[in-house]
């Protein structure tokens, strides 16, 4: 659980009316009834996202209260902090707070607060998020929601199905546990999964689901019920929070496994991320991109349109249910497998003119985030497409020239969240690439 520690920043209206001069936010401005007004909302949000928000009746006012606050705060060690001003002449404490601490800080000012040269002193600045709006409730829980991403991911374990050794690693950045474990446990668990029960109920929902049924036979769509309850499996025993596998190797001759990639589609329908051919970044992505907009991510290959300057992106997998677990599902077809020629995946069809955010987390020394929004324009036909099963063309509003994109394995998903991922990149110190 993320823990935030928070402050309002003001003197007692009392002592406003005794000097006779209030500066901004002005003589009419009720700081106490606006703080319990705050308070009641941000109690709610504290009850809503599953955090700990730890805030005084008393604000800060003195020197010597920033500096109790201050080193309660390098103490305690929050996750993140959340200060309100409620007057213009306690700025200087605030940006005191954020230099002295350097805890992620989610600042809120109400409009009529700070004037133009204070905000931008943290506006940009690395480790904050500045919001100077009029009572802008909504961006404070998009905050909070960002800082409790943050802690989610530094607690989360990533199971990594992938070549023959059991082996454990951190990401610098973002904290989370990688464990890798080997690939021959995915083949046992498949090869005990037996055809129980629930295994030909999901089959029958694959195939009820289906708006057509290709190359797959019933045989095939069996197999891959079974695959995906033996990555179930896994997720169970490994107490894992998001998965991804090196997919590809046992598909080929002699096959090991069918594709997993109805498991997939199943698995993020549910809310857990699972990635493709054991791609650390996209895998991270996954993950950011369903604990911060509560949805799932289309991992693909990335291609370009060039004479109508869009771009093609396609995979043989994807999630149905883009808005969410608790969303109608998109339509989708079952095909074989596109490379390998056998088994069943998903074709899911996204709807035309659908807004769309693409981006990747980029692990490293300095990491970076690629971040692109477009519209969907079609889903290509195959034949005459070729690629992977599920695809995209859509358009990218931040380049002139698509074949300008970066990254490969990029996580696209509904919504225009821009201005979201920019600003949780910011609160964390990573570099924004389009």
């Amino acid at each position: 659980m993320a823990t935030i520690r928070g402050a309002f920043l003001y003197p007692p209206s009392e002592s406003l009316d005794e000097a006779g001069y209030w500066s901004w936010p002005g003589s009419t401005f009720d700081a106490e009834g606006r703080q319990r007004e705050y308070m009641r909302q941000i109690r709610q949000m504290e009850k809503d996202l599953g955090l700990q928000i730890v805030i005084d009746d008393k604000p800060l006012d003195t020197a010597d209260d920033v500096t109790a606050f201050i080193n309660e705060v390098r103490q305690s060690g929050p996750d993140g902090l959340l200060l309100i001003p409620f007057k213009k002449g306690h700025w200087a404490h605030v940006v005191r707070i954020v230099d002295e601490t350097r805890v992620p800080s989610v600042i809120l000012a109400m409009l009529g607060v700070l004037l133009v040269d204070h905000i931008n002193q943290l506006r940009t600045r690395s480790g904050v998020y500045l919001i100077s709006a009029l009572d802008d409730l909504q961006a404070v829980r998009s905050g909070l929601k960002m800082i409790h991403t943050a802690r989610s991911m530094k607690d989360a374990r990533l199971i990594n199905i992938y070549g023959s050794e059991t082996k454990e690693a951190q990401e610098p950045q973002l904290g989370t546990l990688v464990r890798t474990i080997p690939h021959a446990r995915f083949v046992d668990a498949f090869r005990q999964q037996e055809s129980t029960d629930a295994v030909r109920e999901l089959a029958a929902a694959y195939r009820k689901g289906a708006r057509e049924i290709v190359e797959p036979s019933g045989e095939d769509i069996l197999e891959a019920a079974r695959a995906c309850l033996a990555l179930k499996r896994i997720v169970h025993e490994e107490r894992a929070d998001a998965i991804m596998m090196d997919c590809l190797p046992g598909l080929q001759k002699p096959r090991k496994h069918p594709p997993p990639c109805m498991g997939f589609m199943t698995l993020r329908d549910e809310g857990i991320p699972i990635g493709c051919q054991s791609d650390l970044s996209a895998a991270l992505t996954l993950m950011l991109v369903q604990r911060l907009f509560d949805r799932p991510g289309f991992q693909q290959n990335a291609a370009v349109n060039t004479e109508q300057n869009l771009y093609f992106g396609s995979h043989c997998t994807s999630p149905s249910r883009m808005n969410g677990p608790d969303a109608p599902a998109e339509p989708y077809c079952l095909r074989s497998h596109a490379e390998a020629g056998w088994g069943c995946v998903p074709r899911v069809l996204f709807p035309p003119d659908q807004e769309v955010t693409m981006a990747l987390y980029l692990a490293g020394d300095k990491p970076q985030m690629l971040v692109y929004s477009g519209r969907i324009v079609r889903c290509p036909d195959i034949p005459p497409a070729g690629g992977c099963r599920t695809n995209l063309e859509m358009t990218i509003n931040e380049l002139d020239d698509v074949c300008q994109v970066k990254g490969m394995h990029q996580v696209i998903f509904y919504g225009h969240r821009v201005s979201e991922l920019r600003r949780f990149c910011q609160l964390y110190n990573i570099d924004v690439v389009t």
